[in-house]
């Protein structure tokens, strides 16, 4: 995965967003997706802007079914923001703009 972002699997997603002292968005995706391969290159981006401040990571739906589940997934891409306490904060589905993600994010850190 490019820049800075995590890749998470159902085993790793609980222990990284609820044992984490920061923000934690998570991009719930798949590879024939159209629109997550859209959203991919603004995944990277924030990753990059958000280091050390924000944990950004990727799930691939088609792997991680349980969470897929848990969350509520039914159209991809679905992107979440979790804050430092495990709780969402945010849900965003569909293609979803960077400066949209990154004012939430700014919100969070504030």
């Amino acid at each position: 995965m490019a820049g800075n972002v995590i890749e998470l699997t159902d085993v790793s997603f609980d222990e990284l967003v609820n044992n984490t002292d920061m923000p934690v968005l998570v991009d719930f995706w798949a590879p024939w997706c159209g629109p997550c391969k859209m959203l991919a290159p603004i995944v990277v981006e924030l990753s990059d802007e958000y280091v050390d401040r924000a944990k950004i990571c990727k799930i691939n739906t088609d792997e991680a079914r349980d969470s897929a589940q848990e969350f509520g997934i039914s159209a991809i891409p679905t992107t979440i923001l979790f804050n430092k306490d495990g709780q969402v904060h945010k849900k965003w589905v569909g293609l979803t703009s960077k400066q949209e993600i990154a004012g939430a994010l700014d919100q969070l850190l504030a």
